[in-house]
């Protein structure tokens, strides 16, 4: 008898292991006629459990301390073993997940998966977007050179034109009136545990709300039929559905690779595309670089505070873009998913998508 096969009997006999395996694996099954976009949340997990283990090597040589923070990131980059892959796979990383993040999110919407029962799923998948976005702002300022510094900068002051609350939200954020030793410890220890913290929470109750309620079917195709009305919790079964294993598995594996060769590209060949040339400079508090700029995920922000006369205008015109925008599974209540029956959604949707790249570039070249 092999090893293997003791270790899973011992397993089986406490755990029912095969039991658990069957169903989560083989007799799970998933709609015949789900597409590569469903991949993108195995893409999410394996990107961010790479942000996890080399955000771990990191600390090993990374020093908190305003007066070192700068010369440790270069002792990482120029003098650790294969430090320099591991600080450019977890920068590049950063950025590679944003754009997954907004793929996987803009895929949900056009295939309104967002619907009725799937609202918590929604939501968390929502509150996980907005806290990555907030570990790269806290990430960001780690290095402390002149572009992390002076960003931070930029950022924390935004908060300042909502009226008599402002000034104590900017304190708050750098724990005091200017950007300094007080606001990178702030930031590291947001950054190393307590974000990630409430991530792993979330992401835990995503994939809860996932496997519970099921996957979605895509709204495409003749043989698609309307879910029909609930008013109790059922499990979606998809009768005559592919295995998660190995079909499915397969298909994951392969959008996987494509990306983890994506990233490897980008940290071999370019490892600077999102990384601008003050990033290697130590930050000085009395030189503000020029045409300082968040990074490109933040322009349409950015760029929203600058249009409007005043930026409490601009803030609170995003406010209400993303409260609109977690709250539409309760404001869709159309029980129509398909996308040729909703013109006025798809109009919407590619009018959104036109307009955040605008004011992007728009926040770029300004």
């Amino acid at each position: 008898m092999s090893l293997r096969k003791l270790v899973v009997d011992w397993l089986d006999v406490r755990l029912g292991i095969r039991d658990l395996l069957e169903q989560n694996l083989t007799n799970y099954l998933l709609p015949r006629n789900i597409n590569i976009w469903y991949t993108l949340g195995a893409v999410l997990l394996t990107l961010f459990g790479l942000q996890f283990v080399t955000g771990i090597l990191l600390l090993v040589y990374y020093v908190p301390d305003t007066e070192q923070a700068f010369a440790s990131v270069q002792a990482i980059m120029n003098e650790v073993p294969y430090g320099w892959l591991i600080r450019n796979l977890h920068a590049v990383g950063s950025n590679l997940i944003v754009v997954a993040l907004l793929l996987h999110m803009l895929s949900v919407l056009f295939m309104n998966a967002y619907k009725k029962p799937r609202e918590l799923t929604w939501l968390s998948g929502f509150l996980i977007f907005n806290l990555t976005l907030a570990l790269c702002l806290t990430g960001y300022l780690l290095p402390w050179s002149q572009l992390s510094f002076w960003a931070t900068t930029v950022a924390t002051e935004a908060p300042g034109a909502i009226p008599v609350i402002g000034d104590d939200i900017v304190r708050f954020l750098r724990g005091g009136a200017m950007v300094g030793d007080t606001t990178l410890g702030r930031f590291f220890a947001l950054h190393v545990m307590g974000l990630p913290l409430v991530f792993g929470l979330l992401v835990g109750f995503h994939l809860f709300c996932v496997r519970r309620a099921g996957v979605s079917r895509p709204p495409f195709g003749p043989d698609y039929r309307g879910e029909p009305e609930r008013f109790t919790f059922e499990h979606e079964h998809h009768a005559g559905g592919i295995p998660f294993f190995p079909n499915y598995a397969v298909k994951d594996g392969a959008v996987i690779c494509f990306f983890l060769a994506v990233l490897a590209a980008l940290v071999f060949f370019a490892p600077n595309l999102f990384i601008p040339p003050s990033a290697f400079e130590p930050a000085d508090p009395f030189v503000t670089p020029p045409r300082i700029k968040p990074e490109w995920y933040f322009l349409w922000a950015y760029q929203t505070l600058k249009v409007f006369p005043s930026e409490l205008i601009g803030l609170g015109i995003q406010g209400v873009f993303m409260t609109l925008l977690a709250l539409l599974p309760f404001l869709d209540r159309s029980a129509e998913r398909r996308p040729a029956r909703r013109p006025l959604f798809v109009v919407c949707f590619v009018l959104g998508i036109v307009v955040f790249i605008g004011i992007s570039v728009w926040g770029h070249l300004s």
